[in-house]
């Protein structure tokens, strides 16, 4: 009992960012899609410079951290990925672009072993596996039912090309935490996506307007304390251990939708959320 819990206080920052971006994601179904994708990543990034910036300053920490090439390549990666995940969202059924986001812990245990030389334990790549397949149950993709259409493929490949850059994010978050301060590898993430971003929102852009001002914020906010948590569960774990617990994040996104949009949940989807708590268990006994 002592080392599960001891486990599970290593995986605590984790658990708290699955439920940190499983809020941004009701955040992000609020806005019901009047605003263009790449605002909402505009606006998450100017709020999360921000607060980074504060707290970089109270902290007393530099901003421009040591290893800038990689820092600079983990803010295009996750600026890329953000935006590949939202326009999934936009162009797929959110449980399609969902099951499609995560299938990145499986590309992050290859790469992690590729690219860091973690050994792949066969409990985390049975964790993995698990996961993957609650996840698949509790979000019922179109595609698995047979119902999808073929003018979905490309979203569906820009759905996988988010994931993938997602996975090499979480690796090179994983490396720079050895020697970064999780503030400055989180600055670099907004710094990137500014540049990316603003020129297209000056051009095209839809001035936000009433109650959609709260949700832009609430999606800086939640997306903020989930890379503080994330970041902070990289330092303490393997990548692919890390990102196996993540699935938890699909259980929570299940219960908000059954709370606050009254989405019905079925005894499928009952089983995959047991998997996907199965999974985050088995991680959590798994040494590293």
């Amino acid at each position: 009992m002592e080392s599960w819990w001891a486990s599970f206080l290593v995986c605590k920052p984790l658990i708290l960012s699955s439920l940190a971006f499983s809020l941004m994601t009701v955040c992000v179904k609020q806005l019901n899609s009047r605003l263009p994708v790449v605002e909402i990543v505009l606006s998450r990034a100017l709020i999360s410079i921000v607060l980074t910036g504060v707290g970089l300053r109270l902290a007393g920490v530099s901003p421009w951290g040591h290893r800038r090439v990689l820092l600079v390549a983990r803010g295009l990666l996750g600026s890329l990925a953000l935006l590949c995940f939202f326009e999934a969202i936009d162009q797929l059924p959110l449980a399609s672009a969902t099951v499609l986001q995560y299938t990145y812990p499986t590309f992050t245990a290859l790469a992690a072993l590729l690219l860091l030389g973690e050994p792949l334990r066969r409990r985390i790549s049975g964790a993995v596996l698990l996961g993957w397949i609650g996840v698949t149950l509790v979000v019922q993709p179109q595609w698995l039912t047979g119902t999808a259409q073929p003018a979905q493929l490309i979203p569906a490949l820009i759905g996988i090309a988010g994931a993938l850059m997602t996975a090499l994010a979480y690796v090179s978050v994983r490396r720079l935490s050895e020697t970064e301060h999780p503030l400055v590898i989180i600055l670099y993430f907004p710094m990137i996506s500014v540049p990316l971003t603003l020129p297209w929102v000056l051009h095209q852009g839809v001035w936000p307007n009433g109650i959609e001002w709260f949700w832009l914020l609430g999606v800086g906010v939640m997306t903020q304390l989930g890379q503080i948590w994330v970041t902070e569960g990289l330092r303490c774990l393997p990548a692919a251990q890390a990102t196996s617990i993540n699935y938890v994040q699909v259980v929570f996104a299940a219960g908000w939708g059954w709370l606050w949009f009254a989405e019905s949940v079925n005894t499928w989807q009952v089983g995959g959320g047991m998997l996907v708590l199965s999974a985050t268990l088995i991680s959590l006994s798994a040494r590293s």
